[in-house]
């Protein structure tokens, strides 16, 4: 590929870095610009609410010396975008403007905030490196802990917070937690985890106010209840990382709207990671992932597809996310969005199970509680395609293998 060529991508994390690290697989020797919002160089998010609150060190996933050095790039970093011009093709970030031939957007997404809670001390979100180390410094004063959101970042902060001994308690305004992402059947099963790990779950109640004199001291619920705190950790979602682009041109719909190239209709921009909503052809409907695993393939293929439009490969997959809670893991392949929910290994009050996902007569999910060496060859199934049946008949090989190892 040509070395006059110049690839800017605008997103210094994971997707960011597969993105650089494809580009020059791909034999391209070009310039390559990776700019970033913040001054750390590329870091794996999903420890920061593991074990990066459970003490243990969070280091790049490249040194300065192997971006720089080895891959060629130069880095711009600790100055987020702000605006994009599809015509002169360039990026401006902080008071410099970058020229681009080929252009990925891996910006991410921002954590939601807490209303009413602005130069409140104490009260956090959980999505960068400086979030998570205030919230583990909190959590290693012996804080009182409040998590407003029983998803997996809320769920995971509440096990660091119960790891240490601490009293903590989840406030979720849905009757049954993580609907949207595993169902309600599942949600329910996952939630009962907290009781077990000595967590207080509540559920169906807002949260009316987050109150202190400058420093949090209590949450305020919708049913009057009042909750002493000195920790507040917001986990309630997050929102696609699009604000510079407003004005660009590019089509904005809960993310950079793609099609199965991950290609944004502008000439040489293609997006990659939670920022993009792209068509996904395994399931024929746009989709936007927040997991780590689809930000590492998206940044690889957005980068060779931004560098060759003419060869540009779609991308398609099984969503897969795994969480942390109380020492046991959850782990979720497919998509939630179905007729049927069937157990077919252990049982939903015990320490494992596996649950099998159906729409019409096809397999399109599984859900595992401390079921590892299960869940990918799910993932596999869904991958080509798997009818219902040959998702029961395999639960039924493996539920007889396992007895015959016995």
């Amino acid at each position: 590929m040509s070395s006059g060529r110049h690839l800017v991508v605008v997103g210094a994390s994971l997707a960011g870095l597969r993105a650089v690290e494809a580009a020059r697989r791909s034999g391209f020797d070009g310039r390559i610009t990776l700019i970033g919002a913040e001054p750390h160089l590329p870091y794996d998010r999903p420890p920061l609410s593991k074990t990066f609150l459970d003490g243990e060190d969070l280091p790049p996933f490249r040194g300065e010396e192997v971006l720089r050095e080895e891959l060629g790039v130069e880095l711009a970093l600790g100055a987020a975008a702000t605006a994009l011009d599809i015509g002169a093709r360039t990026v401006r970030a902080g008071e410099r403007e970058f020229g681009y031939d080929a252009l990925v957007i891996a910006t991410g997404a921002g954590a939601r905030a807490l209303p009413r809670t602005g130069g409140l001390r104490g009260v956090h979100t959980l999505r960068t490196r400086d979030d998570a180390l205030a919230v583990r410094r909190a959590l290693d004063a012996g804080a009182r802990t409040v998590v407003v959101g029983a998803g997996f970042i809320g769920s995971e902060v509440a096990s660091a917070a119960r790891k240490r001994g601490l009293d903590v308690t989840i406030v979720e305004a849905l009757p049954t937690p993580l609907v949207r992402a595993v169902g309600e059947t599942m949600g329910g099963a996952c939630a009962a985890l907290h009781a077990r790990g000595g967590t207080e779950l509540r559920c169906g109640v807002g949260v009316s106010a987050v109150e202190g004199d400058g420093r949090v001291e209590r949450v305020r619920l919708s049913d009057g209840t009042v909750l002493a705190a000195d920790l507040v950790v917001a986990g309630i979602g997050a929102v696609p990382a699009t604000g510079w682009l407003a004005g660009s041109g590019l089509t904005l719909d809960d993310g950079v709207v793609c099609d199965e190239t991950l290609f944004t209709g502008a000439p040489g921009v293609y997006a990659a990671g939670d920022v993009a909503r792209w068509h996904n052809p395994l399931f024929g409907r746009h989709m936007r992932l927040e997991h780590w695993t689809s930000a590492a393939e998206q940044g690889a293929v957005a980068a060779r597809n931004a560098l060759d439009p003419a060869d540009a490969k779609p991308y398609s997959t099984v969503p897969y996310f795994w969480s942390d809670w109380y020492g046991a893991r959850i782990q979720f392949v497919g998509v939630p969005v179905t007729d049927e929910v069937r157990v077919v290994d252990g049982d939903l009050a015990g320490e494992r199970f596996v649950a099998l996902y159906r729409a019409g007569d096809r397999l399109v999910g599984a859900l595992t509680l401390n079921g590892q060496p299960q869940v990918m060859k799910y993932r596999g199934l869904i991958m080509r395609g798997a009818s219902w049946a040959e998702g029961l008949e395999f639960a039924d090989r493996r539920r007889a293998a396992a007895k015959e190892s016995v």
